[in-house]
């Protein structure tokens, strides 16, 4: 107990400090206190792999969008659980029925009435990145012609946060020990510290492109994949945690050198 209360008055004695505090080293000689706010990151490989899989047709007419719509889903789905993906791990995102108003000034009269109606519908599929490349490969072959975009996500986002707060803590005592070096004293225990960034900022790198032409999908009808053709060589990204520490260390008494 007493030393929960003499924890619990230094940290209300440093509470002015730290609130007021800029993003900088300090020292509070009245409480000999060094005051150190540092930031560090840690980094993790992806272990979630947030597959965009979809689909777009053109038909003459609204009906036989719909029916051609329906062969394409179905046909995805069952692609999609012969890869061994559940139910659980498939979301809709989209889907929708239009007239077509995008034209190329080439086509023909003809060719304008076979596409005068647009049908989409698209899939967020989730899965680890060492099955990302087999399904997209298996879902291509039966119809999905817009897919390849992936989002890289960590499982244990926290853990990471955890670890860049940490290191951020670590560099914060030898940042204030080297001050306390250049002012003659012992740097002391730990008596304050919190995490600067309300909300931790997430980064990572840019994912490979996984389609094919313009956007990295495949553009119009269906993409039929070779029985020999070797899967897409996909990597997973690097998932950046950044974190801020605002650490208050104390001074030793009777420490400090003349």
């Amino acid at each position: 107990m007493r030393f929960f209360r003499l924890f619990t008055a230094c940290a209300a004695a440093v509470l002015f400090v730290v609130t007021s505090a800029a993003q900088t080293i300090q020292i509070n000689r009245e409480n000999k206190t060094i005051a150190i706010s540092t930031t560090d990151e840690a980094t993790a490989v992806a272990d979630i792999a947030s597959m965009n899989i979809g689909f777009e047709i053109f038909k003459p007419d609204a009906n036989s969008a719909s029916i051609e719509a329906g062969k394409l889903s179905h046909a995805i789905m069952e692609a999609l659980h012969k890869a061994g993906v559940d139910d659980k791990s498939i979301e809709s995102k989209s889907q929708s029925l239009s007239r077509n108003i995008r034209f190329d000034e080439k086509e023909s009269a003809e060719v304008r009435a076979q596409r005068q109606f647009r049908f989409e519908q698209s899939w967020e599929v989730l899965t680890t990145p060492q099955d990302a490349a087999a399904i997209l490969r298996l879902v291509l072959a039966a119809g999905a012609n817009q897919s390849g975009s992936i989002d890289w996500r960590l499982a244990d986002r926290k853990g990471l946060q955890a670890i860049a707060g940490s290191n951020a803590l670590v560099k914060a005592r030898a940042v204030a020990a080297q001050m306390a070096e250049g002012l003659h004293v012992k740097l002391g225990m730990l008596i304050y510290a919190s995490n600067e960034v309300p909300e931790a900022k997430i980064s990572f790198t840019r994912p490979k492109s996984l389609g094919y032409g313009s956007g990295g999908n495949i553009g119009g009808g269906r993409y039929m994949v070779e029985p020999s053709m070797l899967p897409l060589e996909i990597r997973p990204a690097i998932i950046h945690e950044d974190a801020t520490v605002y650490a208050v260390f104390a001074i030793e008494r009777g420490n400090q050198v003349s």
